[in-house]
């Protein structure tokens, strides 16, 4: 039976899950497979590169920086995030991505990101960061309304969350698997139905209908997996980490205690779980 990890998205929350996920890499545990959305996808590629501690270091160096993120590169570009700066100066110069042991690290990892055309999640298995690989995860990170829809081969995509914020019944697809969740909201969270409605009616309904109707249903989506998750976890068919509260962090322009904070929750759950994901997977 093979061994997954699953990594919600949740832009600067996705620091709390390296916390947990450089815990793991530091007491030798490892997965069969993983998937990964949104910035769980452009954060947890850290975990199979080896590379503990390098989302929180160029989350905390740059984060504060306009070329980094900031409303006014939104305004003139469509894309909050500096796609060049997150997506090629970052890990080709900045702060240099791994590009080798990704390759060779054994573990299969698949990011998800949703098709702009039908609205169904698409997942893709990376191969060694470059090139497309990192189109992908370009891809499964780009929120409507905060990012244009990033183009592959012909076809259109935006984030992950839109269609599968939680892809638990991905990997059971191809066998019998143990599956560790790591969520970035505490596990007492629901979404409010009637949160950006009116917006989402208002940008994507006759532009992108099929965007739209995934964003209409989302939170009643995204609540029926939260009670799916938690059901199997009463089976002992999944193990799910969550904060034990709200991550305290902003969209954009965090300072690096916050940053560090976020983090420090993530480690300090890693730790409380050690023992029980380790009897879990073995």
């Amino acid at each position: 039976m093979k061994t997954s990890l699953v990594l919600e998205g949740g832009a600067i929350r996705d620091i709390f899950t390296m916390g947990v996920l450089d815990v793991f890499y530091h007491h030798g545990i490892r997965f069969d497979q993983a998937v990964g959305v949104s910035a769980g996808a452009a954060f947890g590629v850290n975990f199979k590169s080896h590379q503990p501690g390098r989302a929180l270091r160029y989350n905390k160096n740059y984060g504060m920086r306009d070329d980094y993120a900031s409303w006014k590169h939104w305004r003139s570009t469509g894309d909050l995030y500096n796609v060049d700066m997150c997506y090629r100066l970052i890990p080709d110069i900045l702060d240099p991505f791994d590009y080798d042991t990704f390759e060779e690290d054994p573990m299969d990892f698949w990011v998800c990101a949703t098709d702009i055309v039908s609205g169904k999640p698409t997942f893709y298995k990376l191969k060694n960061g470059h090139g497309i690989d990192m189109e992908w995860i370009h891809a499964s990170a780009s929120i409507p309304i905060f990012a244009q829809p990033v183009e592959i081969k012909g076809h259109y995509y935006w984030d992950g969350g839109v269609s599968d914020s939680i892809p638990i019944d991905f990997f059971p697809r191809f066998g019998p698997t143990k599956q560790v969740v790591i969520t970035t909201q505490p596990r007492n969270y629901r979404k409010d139905p009637k949160e950006n409605r009116l917006l989402y009616r208002q940008i994507f309904k006759n532009s992108f209908p099929a965007v739209y109707e995934r964003l209409r249903t989302r939170a009643a989506d995204y609540n029926a997996v939260l009670e799916q998750m938690k059901q199997l976890e009463t089976n002992s068919e999944i193990l799910v980490i969550a904060p034990p509260e709200p991550v305290d962090v902003k969209t954009i322009k965090n300072p690096p205690h916050m940053v560090q904070r976020a983090y420090d929750m993530g480690t300090n759950q890693g730790l409380r779980y050690l023992s029980q994901v380790k009897g879990f997977i073995e």
